[in-house]
């Protein structure tokens, strides 16, 4: 963007004395026109009330009928004054909470305050579950900035499936130029009714790309020459005192609105979700038509939002107005002279036309629009966590993953532990052994949540990560299922499959295997793992397996050189078991389930056992 509008966010300080900032700047903003909406309701009060008096004087011969237009002008004048500042308080007001998420993200404590994307579950997508993309405290809510549906939708899709190395590099390029773009993303924040509110993208292009509600189209010039003919009998009434014209062009145009009331409303209806929706991006639209870019992704969105006639905020304010129009329809005072000029049919037959105009064009938009939020969620990542690097992702023959002090994202920093992970040259496999709680599960997450994140083209939370383009499949969170009298085992088998068949194809398979086969006895388990491993390594995939038996720990030694022990450990202090969470070379070579079934309080005898 130009460099004018890029200042204050690049030269303000951090990501947590920005928002800081801003947050008392937009509190501040809230509580003044807390006070402006009093005075104006007060205004509009006093303006009523002398309408009211005036109609009284009017009505028994002090004053003239025109007299009346006066405070009507005023209070009209002071509806749309009063809309004005009620939008602006809601800006301010969604802006707020806008902030208030970001530090939440930034203090660790956003898990429940953001969109959780959980209509984006898939029980049978091959590492989703597993990996925490969805859900309450889920990447998706960390990562989510997204105001619309299509937005929200593109940015699960870039997490579900990794992209190549050309189109990473591509994002990366974006999301560097967004980064210090607080501005754009803070009025990305202020569109819609609720914070939460969505673009139903489905439904907004099936409103517009559908048939005209109103035909034939002359009844509009008809509808038209019905009013021109009210309002000039009300001219003569005001002028000569006749009411006979008046009153028969009010029954003429009332029994033709009559006939087509039915029409007239639906097309009304129709209009009233699409309208709020592209209200939503409005704002944004707005302020990506002013803005020069310089990454090629972005410059292309923006080429996108071109139209032949008008700006799209333009063409989209212009339906606002209209609905406005339609909502002054409720006021007291407005209703009657509603009635009169057919106000009802004339919005109808002008919401009908802008969706003649322009409903080819919302497509295009909405794909644009849903580009740019998920950059922009990405983007919003970059700029909160500096210290993530973009990973570089590189063309090689065979599939790598190298990186330096891997953490797992979604983990408070004060939590979190890092270890390094190399995948790469002859080593194919990490056998990772070690007690219960020791932190193997975590660890298969960290690395594969940090693969999620870089084939999206989002930064990594690492010091370094190289990678290939990889395909990522999983075995955390496989369930049985009662309902289709399905074994947990099965289950396990049955996605093993899967990845086995992703092992053949391009680009080469990531696995992150927890507790391989622990569903069946240690002989099975030992020689069915072998067996797949050895497979997966062959058809040039690479991988991590946790297990907690001894025994699976030999596989490395049948698989070396491609094959590495490695483990987590565990230790008591004082009665009270350990653990460092550090990643260490080699096998395990204890396990802890007696000590903990002791701490919870079992009666665990073993002496029979060991004797």
């Amino acid at each position: 963007m130009e460099a004018a509008q890029r200042v204050d966010a690049v030269t303000a300080g951090t990501a947590p004395d920005e928002y800081a900032r801003r947050l008392a700047a937009r509190r501040t903003v809230v509580d003044r026109l807390d006070r402006l909406d009093a005075r104006v309701a007060y205004s509009r009060l006093s303006v009523f009330i002398v309408g009211a008096l005036v109609a009284l004087l009017a009505w028994r011969g002090v004053l003239t009928a025109w007299t009346l237009l006066a405070p009507i002008g005023a209070f009209i004048a002071l509806l749309a004054y009063h809309d004005r500042v009620l939008r602006a308080r809601a800006s301010a007001a969604r802006a707020i909470t806008y902030y208030e998420r970001g530090l939440a993200r930034l203090e660790d404590r956003w898990s429940g305050t953001g969109e959780s994307g959980d209509r984006f579950r898939d029980d049978e997508h091959v590492y989703s579950n597993d990996l925490d993309l969805f859900g309450r405290g889920s990447l998706f809510e960390l990562l989510s900035v997204a105001r619309t549906r299509p937005g929200e939708q593109l940015l699960a899709e870039w997490l579900k499936g990794p992209a190549t190395a050309d189109e990473v590099r591509a994002r990366h390029d974006a999301i560097r130029e967004l980064g210090p773009e607080l501005d754009l993303r803070e009025r990305l924040s202020l569109g819609g009714v609720d914070i939460r509110a969505g673009v139903d993208g489905d439904a907004l292009v099936t409103w517009a790309e559908g048939p005209r509600l109103l035909r034939p189209g002359w009844t509009r010039g008809v509808t038209v020459l019905l009013t021109i003919a009210t309002l000039s009998a009300g001219a003569w009434f005001g002028i000569t005192g006749d009411p006979t014209p008046l009153e028969l062009a009010i029954v003429v145009q009332s029994l033709a609105g009559w006939a087509r009331r039915h029409e007239i409303e639906r097309a009304l209806h129709a209009a009233a979700r699409p309208a709020r929706d592209l209200d939503v991006l409005s704002h944004l639209l707005h302020t990506l038509e002013g803005a020069t870019f310089s990454a090629s992704r972005l410059a292309d969105l923006r080429r996108r939002l071109d139209t032949a006639e008008r700006p799209a905020s333009t063409a989209i304010r212009r339906l606002h107005r209209l609905m406005e129009m339609h909502d002054w329809e409720h006021n007291i005072v407005f209703t009657p002279i509603a009635l009169v000029l057919q106000w009802r049919a004339h919005l109808a037959w002008a919401l009908d036309a802008w969706r003649a105009r322009h409903g080819t064009e919302i497509k295009p938009w909405l794909n644009a629009i849903a580009e740019f939020e998920a950059l922009s969620s990405l983007a919003t990542y970059h700029f909160e966590h500096p210290n993530d690097p973009f990973p570089e992702v590189i063309a090689a023959a065979d599939a790598a993953f190298d990186g330096d002090d891997l953490g797992h994202p979604l983990l408070p920093t004060a939590r979190m532990v890092r270890n390094s992970t190399d995948l790469t040259g002859v080593t194919r496999l990490l056998v990772v052994s070690g007690s219960n709680m020791s932190g193997k599960s975590t660890y298969l997450r960290t690395v594969g949540i940090n693969a999620v994140l870089a084939l999206a083209g989002a930064p990594v939370r690492a010091t370094r990560l190289r990678l290939t383009p990889l395909a990522i499949g999983a075995t955390l969170r496989i369930q049985d299922s009662l309902q289709e009298g399905r074994s947990r085992f099965y289950a396990e088998i049955t996605r093993i499959r899967r990845l086995s068949d992703l092992a053949g194809g391009s680009p080469p398979l990531l696995f992150l295997l927890d507790e391989l086969f622990h569903g069946t006895n240690s002989h099975d388990r030992v020689v069915g793992a072998s067996g797949v491993l050895r497979s997966l390594i062959d058809r040039g995939a690479i991988g991590l397996i946790t297990t907690h038996d001894l025994a699976l720990t030999t596989i490395a030694d049948q698989l070396a050189p491609r094959a590495v022990n490695v483990h987590f450990e565990d230790w008591f202090d004082g009665g009270e078991l350990r653990f460092d969470y550090r990643m260490k070379a080699g096998p395990v070579t204890h396990s802890n389930a007696i000590a903990l079934m002791r701490a919870v309080g079992l009666d665990v005898d073993d002496t029979e056992t060991k004797a």
